[in-house]
C-alpha cells in the first residue's frame, strides 16, 4: 500500500464503516449485524484524485465525524451498548471507538514504514539503528 492508498482508505472508512457502525450501535444495539467491511472499497473512490484532494477529503470527513461524536456527549452506558459483528459478534460502543483510533495508529505505522523505505539505501549503515527501516509490519 502507498501513502495515497493508505489516506484513501482512511477517508473511506470514515464514510462507510466507524459511525454507520457507531451510529447502528446507538439506534439499533445489537438487533442488527453491521455490513461487512470492503477493505479496498477506497481504490474506486479514489480513482482519478489528488493526494492533495484525497487528503482534503479525509480532513474534512474525520472533522465531521468527530464533530458529531462529541456531540453524542457519551458516558458509560452508551459505551456501554452493544452492536453485532459479522466476525466477532457481540462488540461494544466502546471497544468500536477505540479500534477507531488503534486502527489510526496501524496505519501511521504503516505509513511511516512506507515513507522510510524509499531511504533504505540512502542512510547506509545507520539502517542498523533505524527501527523503521527493520520493521516488517504487524499485520496478521
Amino acid at each position: 500500500m502507498s501513502a495515497f492508498d493508505i489516506v484513501g482508505h482512511l477517508a473511506h472508512l470514515e464514510r462507510v464503516n466507524w459511525m454507520p457502525r457507531a451510529r447502528m450501535i446507538l439506534q439499533d444495539g445489537d438487533t442488527k449485524t453491521f455490513e461487512p467491511f470492503d477493505r479496498w472499497g477506497h481504490i474506486e473512490e479514489c480513482k482519478g484524485k489528488s493526494v492533495a484532494q484525497v487528503l482534503d477529503d479525509f480532513a474534512q470527513v474525520r472533522a465531521q465525524n468527530l464533530s458529531e461524536v462529541r456531540a453524542w456527549h457519551l458516558g458509560p452506558e452508551q459505551l456501554a451498548l452493544r452492536g453485532r459483528h459479522p466476525a466477532f459478534g457481540t462488540v461494544t460502543l466502546s471497544e468500536l471507538l477505540a479500534t477507531w483510533a488503534a486502527h489510526d495508529l496501524t496505519h501511521l505505522h504503516q505509513m511511516t514504514r512506507v515513507m522510510a523505505h524509499q531511504y533504505r539505501d540512502a542512510v547506509g549503515p545507520w539502517a542498523a539503528y533505524l527501527g523503521v527501516m527493520q520493521c516488517a509490519g504487524h499485520g496478521a
